[in-house]
């Protein structure tokens, strides 16, 4: 049975940007050293960290896609068939001029693209979207459909809007168009959320928006109204599962809209997983087959298991047809493979 890691990472690099053209060249990311011989990113007057959150034990050139043959190899050894490739630095906002953020996203899936070319259909990637100029988001949709994209990353809040927000359908009807899945990682895409919680975890930043995208995709119908459209949920563990069903159902059945529990398998919604998730107690509430799992390869912090495909054969309780789900089908199912 093939294994499929519903998400790793790339690190950008100077060479994420080299596919950009002439016009594009004055918002190109620079690297700059102000203090202390620490490298940031300077994009449009704001400076960011590099490198951070980076699993050390695996080669630059391997994380930065550089050595590709070495990535494959890596692969191998894990025994893993198919990455599916997340940005690093997209995690957060990084500018907030449309024409910045376009310049941005197309390099980015431009360099994409390339890999994928050259990966073996072993190195498939969810594409960036430019949300400040949604013409241009369908756009950059289209070309990632076309060129090894297996879904559409989305941070959990995007400037002040929430997913529920009626702008973003026209990107819904054309994700749903491409047969392509909506991918809510791990991130947050507002200034001042970031700002609000500078100094914590993590948590509140990057994984809270997540959550709560969940809740109003599920409460306000979104999934009825794109009724072929996928919905995934990466990098936040699955352990809200059970909460979050039990909540939804019992306001479901106050409003007179059913109580059903079986809300991921009929709103085509799937969650990543983790080794360290009672997986037995959330099956009872997600069903068999929304659930896959991921290893966050490339970083380092509470969602990070290199080894976690493999360890997921050991969940007690859990019955091996359904371990193959997880690592295969239901991936499969989410990305359109």
């Amino acid at each position: 049975m093939p294994t499929i890691d519903a998400d790793t990472h790339v690190i950008e690099s100077e060479q994420t940007w080299n596919f950009m053209d002439d016009s594009e060249a004055k918002f190109k990311p620079l690297l700059v050293s102000p203090q202390d011989g620490k490298q940031f990113w300077l994009i449009d007057g704001r400076i960011f960290s590099t490198r951070v959150n980076i699993n050390k034990n695996i080669p630059a050139d391997t994380l930065e896609m550089r050595d590709l043959e070495a990535r494959l190899k890596h692969m191998d050894q894990l025994g893993i068939d198919v990455q599916v490739l997340y940005p690093s630095l997209f995690l957060r906002p990084l500018t907030s001029r449309p024409e910045v953020e376009l310049a941005l996203c197309k390099s980015y899936n431009r360099w994409l693209a390339n890999i994928w070319t050259k990966g073996e259909g072993r190195l498939l990637w969810v594409a960036l979207v430019p949300l400040m100029s949604l013409d241009k988001a369908i756009a950059e949709a289209r070309f990632a459909k076309g060129n090894g994209a297996c879904g559409l990353f989305m941070r959990g809040l995007v400037d002040n809007k929430r997913l529920t927000d009626p702008y973003f359908f026209p990107l819904y009807e054309e994700a749903e168009r491409l047969n392509i899945p909506i991918c809510i990682h791990a991130s947050t895409g507002n200034f001042d959320w970031v700002e609000l919680f500078q100094g914590e975890s993590g948590f509140s930043r990057f994984k809270l928006p997540v959550l709560s995208a969940f809740h109003s995709i599920v409460y306000e119908g979104i999934p009825d109204k794109f009724p072929r459209l996928r919905f995934g949920f990466i990098e936040v563990r699955a352990q809200w599962i059970p909460y979050m069903i039990v909540e939804m159902a019992k306001r479901f059945e106050q409003q007179g809209r059913g109580a059903s529990k079986d809300i991921l398998r009929r709103m085509r919604i799937y969650v990543a997983c983790q080794t360290d998730d009672d997986l037995p107690y959330i099956l009872k509430y997600s069903g068999e087959d929304n659930i896959v799992i991921g290893s966050d390869y490339g970083h380092a912090d509470t969602s990070s298991e290199i080894e976690a495909l493999r360890k997921v054969r050991d969940q007690g309780g859990v019955r091996p047809e359904v371990i193959d789900k997880i690592l295969y089908d239901n991936p499969k199912a989410l990305y359109n493979l």
